[in-house]
């Protein structure tokens, strides 16, 4: 890659916008529920799963589930994007709100 196209792929990375969110981390075979929030939406899943992965992941029933069924009986789904006009009343409080309300919606606990 040419040097002044490296400086243009970081440039546009920076600029990119990202999207706050709440997440779902579905176990398909025993139909547990983990729903979780993230500052931007478009990287969580591979973050989520390299923990899992590696074992470390902090929600320990969610840890214990994928060592139990393995990485193919897992499912990720992005359940809402708040844009920046909805969080401006304060992000804390709207995304633990956010993610309050998915938990209680799909039966889900939180990561």
């Amino acid at each position: 890659m040419r040097r002044e196209d490296r400086k243009a792929a970081i440039a546009a990375y920076r600029e990119r916008k990202v999207a706050a969110g709440i997440y779902l981390v579905r176990c398909l075979a025993s139909g547990e529920r983990w729903a979780g929030q993230a500052p931007d939406l478009s990287t969580i899943r591979n973050r989520v799963w390299f923990t899992l992965r590696h074992g470390s992941h902090r929600g320990r029933k969610l840890q214990a589930a994928w060592n139990a069924h393995g990485e193919s009986a897992f499912a990720f789904e992005e359940l809402e994007r708040l844009d920046e006009k909805a969080l401006e009343a304060g992000r804390e409080r709207v995304m633990k709100a956010r993610l309050a309300h998915w938990c209680v919606e799909l039966g889900a606990e939180a990561v």
